[in-house]
């Protein structure tokens, strides 16, 4: 059974930065590609970033294009979001997915693409 737990999340002011963090559990290779998706209240899952099994490929949603980066450490199963000049809009639960195989096109920007989720990281910007 594949777990996910993400951390990093918290409070921060308008113009700050995070860093989240994926630790996946339950995956016998690194051959998984992983995504990182938001959620506000009231709004749909919005695609944040994703990167393929081997790190070489990634993609990021126009809300974190040149602010944000995602990367995987294999030897730890765990992916990493850092972001910076965060925005009180980017205020949502951070939720990390995990699509099992080495699929590497544009199609790891679909929510439905993904085999496995977290529970999600409250990140919450202020103004």
């Amino acid at each position: 059974q594949v777990q996910l737990v993400e951390s990093g999340g918290g409070s921060v002011q308008a113009g700050g930065s995070l860093r989240l963090s994926c630790a996946a559990s339950g995956v016998t290779s690194s051959n998984y590609a992983m995504g990182w998706f938001r959620q506000a209240p009231g709004k749909e899952r919005e695609f944040v970033a994703a990167i393929n099994w081997d790190g070489v490929i990634t993609y990021y949603g126009d809300s974190a294009k040149g602010r944000s980066t995602i990367s995987r450490d294999n030897a730890k199963k765990t992916v990493y979001l850092q972001m910076n000049t965060l925005k009180p809009e980017d205020t949502a639960v951070y939720l990390c997915a995990a699509r099992i195989g080495v699929e590497s096109g544009s199609r790891l920007a679909n929510r439905y693409q993904y085999d496995y989720w977290g529970q999600g990281t409250q990140v919450t910007v202020s103004s």
